[in-house]
């Protein structure tokens, strides 16, 4: 499998005092959309910076694409599209001028830099506002400006801190399409703590938490972590209806039921029980109840179920999470002059 980006415990604490990222070991797919996922402080952004290289690791290496990113590899940063969160611009220039000021530092002969600047500014829908000053821009405008510019060096990589921060429904939704057709030639990190923005578009995920990759893997891997597979029945009918229905299915072999209010109906499927066979058995009950069944909710596909699990394992774990190769990290410290 090759890789787009790796890191090896990748460590940044700043003044010997706040511990941003922490001994972090990261591997990211060539072609995959990973979500860097976590709660604000996490790190997100720190490791985006750590890649890269605008900021020097107190301990640790990242890799891009197999090139060591360091505060020197501009060789790196050509292969990089970043997007920051809330992105700001020279505000008396308008979108035409910034991007062409922009494709002049990346080096960009003008025969390509023309044709591609109007090209990303209508594919991001801003060809209607060429004549406005960005200082009249919306948030929604400056993050498609934003957009348009790390794509300007048709670069290989995409790194998006929080693209969705702050946009209204009509804008998350074009942000979230356009990373969709991106990744069909490209690699795409997206920093979020926005869990239905991962569960929309992500085929990878890593849960961050206090600095630490506290989970890398899947989505489907994430999900199976989850600690029950309920499947949760919605129900319309007579509560005397429903409560018999549950007397009833009390009788079924390989299933718990339990009743949450109003109508909602928990289902747990024993281990080594046929899952098809006893939800059957469990939707005929319904059927002859007199109950109608409103909705079914499995709770293998909630993201957000899998996500707040892995935040509370972590936590209690307390001093388990101490790992002995502390040294290591000591030593890649004191050769850090920023440390």
């Amino acid at each position: 499998m090759n890789l787009a980006i790796r890191t090896e415990h990748l460590t940044k604490v700043y003044g010997g005092r706040v511990i941003a990222v922490n001994d972090l070991n990261l591997t990211v797919p060539e072609g995959a959309i990973y979500g860097l996922l976590g709660p604000n402080g996490a790190g997100k952004t720190t490791t985006i910076r750590l890649l890269l290289g605008l900021q020097r690791p107190t301990a640790g290496t990242a890799q891009v694409f197999g090139q060591l990113s360091g505060v020197n590899s501009t060789n790196v940063r050509r292969m990089i599209g970043f997007l920051p969160t809330n992105p700001s611009f020279p505000g008396h220039l308008r979108p035409i001028e910034y991007l062409d000021l922009l494709g002049k530092l990346c080096r960009l002969p003008r025969e390509v830099r023309q044709p591609r600047l109007t090209s990303l500014l209508r594919a991001v829908g801003l060809t209607g506002a060429t004549e406005q000053r960005i200082q009249t821009f919306s948030t929604g405008m400056c993050t498609r400006l934003g957009i348009a510019a790390s794509l300007l060096a048709d670069p290989p990589l995409l790194l998006w801190d929080e693209p969705t921060a702050g946009l209204d429904p009509a804008a998350r939704r074009f942000t979230l399409n356009l990373i969709r057709e991106l990744a069909a030639s490209r690699t795409v990190v997206v920093a979020t703590h926005i869990l239905s923005d991962i569960d929309q578009i992500c085929d990878h995920v890593g849960v961050m938490l206090e600095g630490r990759m506290i989970f890398s893997g899947t989505i489907g891997d994430m999900r199976k972590r989850l600690s029950s597979d309920d499947i949760n029945l919605e129900l319309e009918g007579p509560d005397d209806a429903i409560a018999g229905l549950v007397t009833q299915s009390a009788g079924l072999s390989g299933v718990a039921v339990e009743l949450r209010p109003p109508r909602t109906l928990v289902v747990r499927v024993a281990d080594g029980s046929r899952r098809a066979s006893a939800l059957a058995d469990l939707l005929r009950s319904v059927d002859s109840s007199g109950c109608s069944l409103h909705a079914i909710h499995s709770g293998q596909n909630e993201t957000e179920h899998a996500y707040l699990q892995l935040l509370q394992e972590d936590q209690a774990h307390g001093f388990n999470r101490f790992d002995i190769r502390l040294p290591h990290a000591v030593d890649a410290r004191r050769s850090d002059p920023q440390a």
